[in-house]
C-alpha cells in the first residue's frame, strides 16, 4: 500500500472520530475485516490502528477489539493524570485535609522561627537527611512494627521521589519488574521513564496471584517486585500474613528485590507486619507523610537494606541533593510529639465516614475497597465504556479516574476509581448521587 494511501486511511478514520461520525464506544472492524474492506494487508491494518491509538483516538482491548475513545474526556485521564478542571468536584485525586491543620502549620512555623537552629536550615543538608531526623523516622517506623536502624533510612521529597531513587539506584533499563495488573500510576510513569519491563500479575480479592508470580519468577529474570501489601491503590486490599510470607519466600528463592510501597498503609488498622519487618535484607520500604498529613508536605522516607544505602544516597544527590530542611524539621517534630499519630487516627475516622457515605449513595453497585480508605473502585458492566462515563461526568463537573492509568496488562478493565477525600461531605454526597445516576443510565444505553 502506498504511504500516501495509508496516511489517507488514518486521516479519514481520525476525521470520522473527531467529527463524531464514529461515536465514542463504537467497536471498529477487526484488523482482518479492515484489511479486506480497504484492500490492504493485515499488517498494514494493524499499523493503521496502532497510529490511531498513538493519537489517543482508539483503545485496543485484548479479546474484545478496537474501540473509539471518547475524546471529550479531558487530557490526563491516562498515565499522566493532569490537574482537574477548575470548578469540578474532584473525585480523581486525594488530598484530604482536616479542620485545624493550617493552625498546626502556623504554630510549627512560629516554633521554628524562635528556635536557635535557623542558620543551619539555610545550608545544604546531608543527602539522606540529618541524623536526628532519620532517628525520628526510625521511631515512627517502630510504632508501625518495623525495627529500623536510622543508618538504613533516607529522607526523600515524598514517596514518589523515594520510588524514583530506588529505581535509579537498583535497576537499569530493560530490567523485568513484577507489578500488579492494576497498580499505582506513579510507578508506571517511573517505569516508562526508566525503560523498565513491567510484567503484570493477575489479582485476587486479597492481593496478587502468587502462583502467577512464582511462575513468572521461574521463567523470566525478575529483578524486582513492586507491591502495596497494606492498602493497595486502587483496590484497597490488605494482603494476609500467609501471603506475605509466601511472597517473601518467592523473592528469596528467585532473587528479586522487594519494593514495598506503604503510602496508604496508615489507613489500615492492625494489619499484618510490613514486608520490611520480616525481610529487611531484601526489601526497600517506601512511605510518606503526604497522604497522612498533607500533600504539600513533600516529606517521605526510604528504609533500605544496608548494602543499598550508598547507591540510594547517590541517587538523592543526583535528583534533589537533599530534602528541604524546613519541611523536614516540621515533619519530624510532628512525628515526635504525636501530631502525626493523631492526624492519622482522625483521617481514618474521616475516611470511614466517607466510605459509608459512598456505600449508601452507590448502594447496589459493585464497589471494591477498604472501609477506612479514601478511595473506592467501581467495576462497570462488560458492555459499558469507562471513558464515556468519565466524559459524561466531566460535563457535569465531576472528575473521576478510569482504569487506564492503573492498568499494566494489555486488557484495561471497564472501571472507575472514586477518590473520596478531596471535597466536603455535602459536595461528595451530591457528586456520588450523580455518579450513580450516570452509571445506571449508561448501563441502560
Amino acid at each position: 500500500m502506498a504511504a500516501s494511501r495509508y496516511k489517507k486511511l488514518v486521516d479519514a478514520l481520525a476525521s470520522d472520530i473527531r467529527t463524531g461520525c464514529l461515536a465514542p464506544g463504537v467497536r471498529l472492524p477487526t484488523h482482518r475485516a479492515l484489511a479486506a474492506r480497504e484492500g490492504i494487508a493485515v499488517v498494514t491494518a494493524t499499523r493503521v490502528y496502532a497510529e490511531l491509538e498513538a493519537m489517543g483516538l482508539v483503545s485496543r482491548e485484548q479479546g474484545r477489539g478496537t474501540f473509539v475513545r471518547d475524546i471529550a474526556l479531558p487530557a490526563g485521564h491516562g498515565i499522566d493524570q493532569q490537574a482537574v478542571a477548575v470548578g469540578a468536584v474532584d473525585l480523581n485525586f486525594n488530598y484530604p485535609a482536616l479542620p485545624g491543620q493550617a493552625d498546626l502549620l502556623r504554630q510549627a512555623l512560629r516554633e521554628v522561627a524562635t528556635s536557635g537552629d535557623l542558620d543551619s536550615l539555610l545550608r545544604y543538608q546531608p543527602h539522606r537527611g540529618r541524623a536526628q531526623d532519620r532517628a525520628s523516622v526510625a521511631r515512627h517506623l517502630g510504632r508501625r512494627g518495623i525495627s529500623a536502624d536510622a543508618d538504613r533510612i533516607l529522607i526523600t521529597s515524598g514517596a514518589q521521589h523515594g520510588l524514583a531513587i530506588t529505581i535509579m539506584a537498583m535497576l537499569k533499563a530493560g530490567d523485568v519488574v513484577a507489578v500488579d495488573a492494576l497498580t499505582y500510576p506513579g510507578f508506571k510513569v517511573l517505569a516508562h521513564a526508566f525503560h523498565l519491563d513491567l510484567e503484570p500479575i493477575p489479582t485476587t480479592a486479597d492481593g496478587p496471584d502468587l502462583d502467577a508470580l512464582e511462575k513468572l519468577c521461574a521463567t523470566r529474570p525478575v529483578r524486582a517486585i513492586y507491591t502495596m501489601p497494606t492498602l493497595h491503590n486502587p483496590l484497597g486490599w490488605v494482603m494476609p500474613a500467609a501471603d506475605r510470607t509466601r511472597l517473601i519466600k518467592i523473592a528469596r528463592q528467585y532473587g528479586p528485590l522487594i519494593i514495598e510501597d506503604a503510602a496508604y498503609a496508615y489507613q489500615a488498622e492492625d494489619p499484618p507486619p510490613p514486608l520490611a519487618a520480616t525481610a529487611p535484607d531484601i526489601t526497600v520500604h517506601v512511605s510518606t507523610l503526604s497522604k497522612s498529613i498533607a500533600t504539600g508536605l513533600r516529606v517521605g522516607f526510604v528504609l533500605a537494606p544496608p548494602h543499598t544505602v550508598p547507591k540510594l544516597e547517590r541517587a538523592v544527590r543526583a535528583t534533589t541533593w537533599n530534602t528541604p530542611a524546613l519541611t523536614t524539621i516540621i515533619a519530624c517534630r510532628w512525628l515526635d510529639d504525636g501530631t502525626v499519630d493523631h492526624l492519622e487516627a482522625q483521617k481514618r475516622d474521616d475516611a470511614r465516614t466517607r466510605q459509608a457515605l459512598a456505600g449508601k449513595e452507590l448502594v447496589g453497585l459493585p464497589l471494591i475497597g477498604h472501609p477506612s480508605s479514601y478511595f473506592t473502585w467501581l467495576p462497570l458492566p462488560d458492555d459499558a465504556r469507562a471513558d464515556r462515563l468519565a466524559a459524561t461526568l466531566a460535563r457535569r463537573h465531576i472528575s473521576v479516574t478510569t482504569a487506564e492509568p492503573f492498568t499494566t496488562s494489555t486488557h484495561t478493565p471497564q472501571a472507575i476509581r472514586l477518590a473520596l477525600g478531596s471535597t466536603d461531605l455535602n459536595s461528595l454526597r451530591s457528586a456520588l448521587r450523580t455518579v450513580r445516576r450516570v452509571t445506571v443510565e449508561d448501563a441502560c444505553v
